[in-house]
């Protein structure tokens, strides 16, 4: 019923516990996950993961706060999203919140990230922190609008989604939803339509209340979903069937 659209499996807070992350998946109604590279020493691990459960998928990617990552370039990138079960590039963006400028490579690496989407394509899985404006500017001139995908654990504002969504991206939201002090992030969460709307854990981040301050897993998903479905006056269940959906099409699994 409902699928986990971003997670890390291949972290260490989980990786020990595969057998049962999938078994607590199954539980709560929990029927796949994407699990979410960041760096390519990590992404074999990432491609195992998803090669060896029927209901994992793979990304590849470096996030944009691993500074002393090996660097990738658009035909590595696109070689390993030839693997199996790999369905997007990404995690890519830009990050201003951690790292300082100069942080012209930062911006390289998401330029890399678009062109190997557009090549391999695929959808992009995209992270935005105090980096919008330039986050949305880099995106146009790329025209990451080819090959769309998802704007990851949304936490920007309506006009910010509003601008995503005109380039034919998703919006996803995490736990973050869930929390006392998200009253915007709620609003955002409200107004963007069910068709583009995806649900995600981030695990081992950002567990969902009743959870919160402990390890998220991809089992927690529910409570995103029940979040979103109480704002939107909609059942749970209808939140979870329409947001798997959405997924199914967008990585075409």
């Amino acid at each position: 019923m409902f699928i986990d659209s971003h997670c890390h499996l291949s972290f260490p807070e989980l990786a020990g516990d595969i057998d049962g992350v999938l078994e607590r998946m199954r539980g709560a109604g929990v029927d796949g996950a994407l699990n979410v590279c960041v760096t390519l020493e990590e992404f074999p691990d990432v491609a195992r993961l998803a090669q060896a459960h029927p209901n994992l998928w793979a990304s590849v990617g470096v996030h944009p706060d691993y500074r002393e990552a090996r660097e990738p370039d658009v035909a590595t990138l696109v070689a390993l999203a030839r693997q199996p079960r790999v369905v997007a590039i990404g995690e890519t963006g830009l990050d201003y919140f951690r790292l300082k400028e100069p942080l012209d490579w930062q911006r390289e690496r998401f330029r890399v990230h678009i062109r190997a989407a557009r090549e391999a394509g695929l959808p992009l899985i995209i992270h935005t922190r105090a980096a919008a404006e330039d986050t949305l500017k880099i995106m146009r001139e790329e025209r990451a609008s080819d090959v769309g995908g998802v704007m990851h654990c949304f936490t920007e504002s309506r006009q910010v989604a509003e601008a995503a969504l005109d380039l034919g991206f998703h919006i996803s939201f995490s736990g973050i939803v869930t929390f006392k002090n998200a009253q915007d992030l709620r609003e955002v969460a409200a107004a963007v339509p069910l068709e583009r709307l995806l649900i995600e854990t981030d695990a081992p981040y950002l567990a969902p209340v009743p959870h919160r301050g402990r390890t998220n897993e991809p089992a927690y998903v529910a409570f995103v979903a029940e979040a979103i479905a109480k704002l939107k006056g909609l059942d749970r269940n209808r939140i979870g069937i329409e947001s798997s959906r959405v997924f199914r099409r967008l990585f075409n699994v």
